[in-house]
């Protein structure tokens, strides 16, 4: 990214360049086959940060669902057991077209039984109590189950390496492309209004979403530049580096150093999600973070003027890929792995079968 800055830049630009992104398995063949037929052929499950403790004013119901996704879910829950939709929580989307098991909290003084919840394609399947409702994030992170159909025996080869190799040096963070609406229209949306200063949207959650849309947008163009070059998995002078225990922050000022603790999965480098308050990085990467923005023609003031709608923060470059498994299933090839929550399933798949712009709904 060094391309001198472009005042007629535009969102179809920035839209054009977010797809096809660098993979870091580009070395490796992909894997033909075909994705989600059905339902069953995308399972994921929650991983809790924390279970219920079994007392509390707040109920809890351990859900599977199908063809709905979860705000639908937690609305026909509602109504069934006469709870305020509005007071209800969960700690993450789930896709719609998928089989998905993960809690919702409903402020509710009753306890009923799984089998007294008669809901269209949910089923209850433990239900507990807790002392404060669920909020967003609180999760571990996501085990997905994944079914490709239709994939020649020789493709197993293809896929046990791209694996081995994103369970060694992690997946790229990338957002998946759902991030940036259909067909790009909310990125086009937030361009109008945070760069060309255009009229702002009216509602308030949808200012944050066209914020939260640009900052994804201008971090997967620098993620990719960092893995085009090969520095996924190094360290440079003035990265903003994430301590893997504790997620602590500090800047390198040895990236000889630094490099081999990445290299150990000790720390990970973080990227820009642009912002008033985001910590910058220094030196070299403080560098290579302005080239986006400078190549884009964005400047830090866009996001100063929004500032109460999305302040800035660091994000991970890439993230653990856990618990992976393979097995072939007649003409299908079964895939089970774990990533951390705000992670992309799409992403992983995009990297073994080289298609670009996955979608499944509400993925992550």
């Amino acid at each position: 990214m060094s391309e001198a800055q472009d005042p007629a830049f535009t969102a179809h630009a920035l839209q054009s360049r977010l797809s096809p992104l660098p993979q870091l398995t580009v070395d490796i063949p992909g894997v033909r086959g075909e994705l989600k037929r059905t339902p069953e052929d995308f399972v994921v499950e929650e991983l809790p940060a924390y279970p219920p403790s079994g007392t509390g004013e707040h109920l809890y119901l351990w859900i599977e669902k199908r063809g709905l996704n979860t705000q639908d879910a937690v609305a026909r829950i509602a109504h069934a057991i006469g709870a305020r939709p509005d007071g209800a929580g969960y700690a993450g989307l789930k896709d719609r077209q998928a089989v998905t098991r993960q809690w919702l909290s409903f402020h509710h003084v009753g306890t009923p039984q799984p089998v007294d919840i008669n809901v269209e394609g949910v089923r209850v399947l433990e239900v507990s109590r807790h002392v404060n409702k669920l909020r967003t994030g609180h999760l571990r992170g996501n085990r997905f189950t994944v079914r490709l159909t239709s994939v020649p025996p020789e493709h197993d080869e293809h896929a046990r390496a791209g694996l081995s190799l994103l369970a060694e040096h992690g997946l790229p963070n990338y957002y998946g492309t759902q991030r940036f609406g259909i067909e790009g229209r909310n990125l086009s949306a937030a361009w109008a209004w945070i760069v060309d200063g255009g009229r702002p949207p009216n509602k308030p959650f949808l200012r944050k979403l066209f914020v939260s849309t640009l900052q994804s947008a201008l971090f997967n163009l620098w993620l990719g530049a960092r893995v085009q070059s090969g520095d996924l998995v190094r360290a440079l002078l003035g990265d903003v580096l994430r301590k893997e225990e504790t997620g602590g922050l500090f800047t390198s000022i040895d990236a000889a150093l630094d490099s081999e603790r990445v290299q150990t999965w000790e720390i990970s480098p973080t990227g820009p999600m642009f912002g008033a308050r985001m910590r910058s990085a220094e030196a070299e990467a403080l560098t290579r973070e302005n080239a986006v923005l400078e190549a884009c023609g964005v400047s830090p003031e866009h996001f100063a003027r929004v500032e109460r709608f999305g302040e800035g923060t660091r994000r991970p470059a890439r993230v653990r890929v856990s618990d992976v498994e393979q097995q072939r299933d007649g003409d299908d090839l079964v895939l089970g792995f774990t990533l951390p929550r705000g992670s992309y399933a799409t992403v992983l798949l995009s990297e073994l079968t080289k298609t670009e712009g996955l979608t499944l709904g509400d993925d992550p």
